[in-house]
């Protein structure tokens, strides 16, 4: 078993690189096999999900290779077998593989996806568009089955804003016959990275990151070279880890418009943020106010943030809010802190935390990506040393984490003991 240690009490200083978008990636990987041919993609991060990803593919007969940062895939020889099971269930973004094997084959059978346990996050909006599109969609033993002997171009409405959702039906329309229209469809920025690849690959997409998208289908994609957008959600984790620490830290390699629901928190807070073409200058402070904070899909704020912001308001004069909007199961983080000396409850969808507290060290349990990213913010401000097990959530998500906390100042470790 491995743990992450950390030894707090120690301002971040210096400079660090963010990594390409993790929530991009895993929608990037399945969209490069609607081309028979080689799709490369550039500022790849190095994480697990990745990996699984990779496995996966090279299961299915694609030939992957990763090499300098970036992941040659050739789908030249893929062949259409089930996924039902083993890696699959591993990966909650496994569900790209039925858009994208639905879009290349007609049909698709793909195990229920695995990854973070954040309660019920349905898939009911994927399968709505599939069957729009003309699709057959039956459940059986954990496993969807996508039958389509023709993909058709459809008006489709969402009836929640869902990313993943509007992803899957892209990827299954980039190669239907005529127009698909999505209505009230999410606007993140790792939308746009998608219909990027999928335009540049010979679909023709336009309305990207906005509510409405139409995508012009074409069954002759071919592979194409893109570069993954910088990860938001790693970049706000470094800000919020420098405002915790009482830091000051430039990140690089980031768009600035896309964290602007994050800076805004934390100039909120008090927190000095000066901003530059694609970097930020973070400095922290020794006192916060207090803030209330509500998830929302982007250009809300988003909910992969709102837990590392959780250990961050700690340190905030009185009483902060934060109402998750889009998850109901995202506190499990809240328990682990109070172990640390957090005095945080949780009502509902809302954490209410009471600040002015100072966090010790303790032994505490990830129990998600962003889980582990919160415990690691909280370890970083805590007096004595903090002990982190679950790391393969943490892996999941960022790349190099602790090497880069290191390079900032952090005193923080991995240790490997015998199960």
């Amino acid at each position: 078993m491995e743990k992450l240690m950390i030894r707090g009490g120690r301002p971040l200083f210096g400079e660090v690189t963010v990594s390409g978008a993790k929530n991009s990636a895993v929608a990037l990987i399945p969209a490069a096999l609607l081309a028979p041919s080689t799709t490369v993609l550039e500022n790849l991060p190095h994480i697990r999900d990745v990996e699984i990803y990779e496995e996966i593919l090279k299961e299915m007969g694609a030939e992957v290779e990763s090499r300098d940062g970036e992941l040659h895939i050739d789908a030249a020889d893929l062949t259409n077998l089930p996924i039902a099971d083993g890696k699959v269930q591993q990966l909650r973004a496994s569900y790209y593989l039925m858009g994208a094997m639905l879009g290349r084959f007609g049909e698709a059978t793909v195990g229920l996806p695995g990854g973070c346990n954040l309660g019920p996050r349905p898939i009911d909006q994927h399968m709505k568009g599939f069957e729009a599109l003309g699709a057959e969609v039956s459940h059986k033993d954990g496993a969807i089955y996508l039958s389509a002997p023709e993909l058709v171009g459809a008006r489709i409405y969402l009836d929640v804003v869902s990313v993943g959702a509007t992803i899957n039906i892209m990827l299954a329309a980039a190669r239907a016959r005529g127009q698909t229209v999505i209505e009230n469809a999410a606007k993140e920025p790792e939308i746009i990275d998608v219909a990027t690849l999928l335009t540049a690959m010979g679909a023709r997409i336009k309305g990207a990151g906005t509510d409405v998208i139409r995508i012009l289908g074409n069954q002759q994609l071919s592979g194409c070279r893109h570069s993954i957008i910088p990860d938001r959600i790693e970049a706000g984790t470094h800000m919020v880890a420098a405002a915790a620490t009482g830091g000051e830290v430039t990140i690089h390699h980031l768009i600035p418009k896309h964290m602007e629901p994050v800076t805004a928190k934390l100039r909120e807070m008090g927190v000095s943020i000066d901003e530059w073409d694609e970097s930020l200058h973070i400095r922290g402070g020794s006192s916060y106010q207090s803030i209330d904070i509500k998830t929302l899909p982007y250009p809300g704020f988003p909910t992969d943030l709102q837990q590392p912001f959780t250990a961050l308001l700690t340190r905030a004069e009185g009483t902060s809010l934060i109402t998750d909007n889009l998850y109901s199961s995202r506190f499990k983080h809240v328990d682990e802190m109070c172990r640390m000396g957090a005095d945080i409850r949780v009502e509902g969808r809302t954490a209410v935390v009471e600040g002015g507290r100072s966090l010790r060290g303790a032994e505490v349990q990830a129990s998600d990506l962003r889980a582990g990213a919160a415990l690691v913010v909280a370890g970083l401000m805590a007096t004595e040393v903090t002990e982190i097990t679950g790391l393969e959530h943490i892996d999941r998500g960022y790349e190099k984490l602790e090497e880069k906390l290191k390079a900032l100042g952090a005193e923080i470790w991995r240790l490997s003991e015998p199960d």
